[in-house]
């Protein structure tokens, strides 16, 4: 059963912008896992942007409750190249509430515009 769904948009120059203009902020958004490839070298800024967009997406699936934090939600991708969701804290014990048992994750960046949808399933 579906719990919730959310789709998100993120501009990809505003959103390296507001990282150039606030340096402490991707430290805010993600935890050190999402910031660097495993080649250890920093991910790039669509890639950052759409992970951006899977976290609004995630609390947009949730309903949108106030007090989830950034960092407890974690997009990372298999081997196989699929993007996926890792939750605790905050988002897991939302999801826990309502009964999300898996994620569905998708991403995209093309145009400048970097985007997610996110399916919370129970």
């Amino acid at each position: 059963m579906i719990i919730g769904v959310g789709i998100d948009v993120a501009e990809i120059d505003r959103f390296g912008a507001a990282l150039e203009r606030t340096p402490e902020l991707a430290q805010r958004l993600f935890i050190e896992a999402e910031l660097m490839l495993s080649s250890g070298e920093r991910r790039g800024v669509a890639s950052l942007a759409a992970r951006f967009a899977a976290k609004e997406a995630v609390a947009k699936a949730l309903g949108a409750p106030g007090g989830l934090h950034w960092t407890d939600a974690e997009v990372y991708v298999e081997d196989s190249g699929r993007p996926r969701l890792r939750v605790r804290g905050t988002v897991a014990a939302c999801a826990a509430e309502l009964g999300v048992r898996s994620w569905h994750v998708s991403l995209s960046h093309d145009a400048g515009v970097a985007s997610a949808v996110v399916i919370a399933e129970g």
